[in-house]
């Protein structure tokens, strides 16, 4: 039985009946890694700070008893013992999308003590859950493509963008891009939490996530949805993030929803994972997102930036050869992202019918 347990382990397969917890199970890639594992077979332990807004979501996990719903806030410690107890892995997706601040917070103080101080203490306070549970073989950190940028330290663009080219904070803290308080407490939190899991023999995995999209089954529309449609619905502020975005990587990396959430279950249960691991499908320029998903939606109720060059040239390969050389495999190409999400935006009303 041991050895057959590690033939699916090396191969990267979920074992079926394990218990898995999943923090920030409301969300986008929460509810459907909590839909992905239940298809599976798994137990799953799902936290959120408010039961209440996890109803609409219940009718569509159908998890019967399969299905446990914790309530849990990381700021409180030891809130998640009961929820990460007898489980064997357990996927850290929660995070804060505050993406900046105003002009009245936007000092380091008030930054560094009401968003990055608590972003790290509730990660430490989930992986000391961890400690406790004594069954927790494997944590699967969510990071995001934020922490990572195409630029060397003279401005230029590096050839292939791995994941080594790590974010300096002193730069997101100098230059301040938009959307640069989301990217500098992603970094810091997963900074934190490597160092936590290598102090205490913690097995700590991240998955560096890019652009998530394709369809949803949220309550609200998700903010990575909301920013990569933003050239096409004409979002000022989403459409300062994208820019941002393809300001410091050169191109926009784009992963589907389902190839995002079979990643960190690939990586939960692949005995040599380790480290942090980008994943993105493929990536384009801003111009040519603009492009495509006008030539997939159009429609004269939206607002689309147009751009008169199209289809240019990305200067950086944003890499996952890492997560393919462990075995790991798409199954959704850019087009397919890009249809199934317009699909799901039209059907949800985000968009307009044309």
């Amino acid at each position: 039985m041991e050895e057959a347990a590690k033939v699916v382990r090396n191969s990267g397969q979920i074992v079926p009946t394990a218990k898995y917890c999943v923090t920030g199970a409301t969300g986008y890639i929460g509810s459907w890694l909590v839909e992905a594992l239940l298809q599976r077979g798994c137990t799953v332990h799902a936290t959120v700070r408010d039961p209440e807004k996890s109803l609409h979501l219940l009718s569509l996990w159908k998890g019967g008893d399969q299905l446990r719903i914790f309530r849990a806030d990381l700021q409180e410690e030891g809130s998640f013992d009961d929820a990460v107890k007898g489980c064997v892995g357990v996927f850290h997706v929660a995070a804060s999308m505050q993406f900046n601040v105003s002009d009245k917070e936007n000092t380091e103080a008030f930054v560094q003590a009401k968003i990055i101080d608590p972003a790290i203490k509730g990660t430490i306070n989930l992986l000391k859950s961890c400690l406790k549970s004594n069954s927790v073989k494997r944590i699967v950190f969510t990071s995001s493509i934020s922490t990572i940028t195409a630029k060397d330290n003279n401005g230029k663009w590096k050839p292939i963008v791995d994941e080594s080219c790590q974010t300096q904070t002193e730069i997101l803290w100098n230059t301040q891009p938009s959307g640069w308080v989301y990217a500098l407490s992603k970094l810091l939190t997963e900074e934190a939490a490597f160092k936590f899991a290598q102090e205490n023999g913690i097995d700590l995995v991240s998955v560096i996530t890019s652009t998530v999209a394709g369809p949803f089954f949220t309550a609200n529309v998700p903010s990575s949805v909301k920013v990569l449609l933003s050239p096409l619905t004409g979002e000022a502020e989403n459409y300062k993030i994208i820019s941002a975005v393809n300001a410091r990587m050169g191109s926009i990396a784009l992963v589907h929803i389902e190839d995002i959430c079979n990643a960190h279950i690939f990586l939960m249960e692949h005995a040599k994972a380790e480290g942090r691991y980008i994943c993105t499908t493929q990536s384009c320029t801003l111009s040519n997102l603009a492009a495509l998903v006008s030539k997939e939606y159009s429609s004269p109720n939206t607002h689309s930036r147009k751009s008169q060059k199209s289809y240019d040239k990305v200067p950086s390969e944003i890499s996952s050869k890492k997560l393919k050389d462990l075995g790991f495999s798409y199954k959704h190409s850019l087009e397919e992202i890009i249809h199934q999400t317009i699909m799901c935006c039209l059907d949800y009303g985000y968009l307009p019918s044309v």
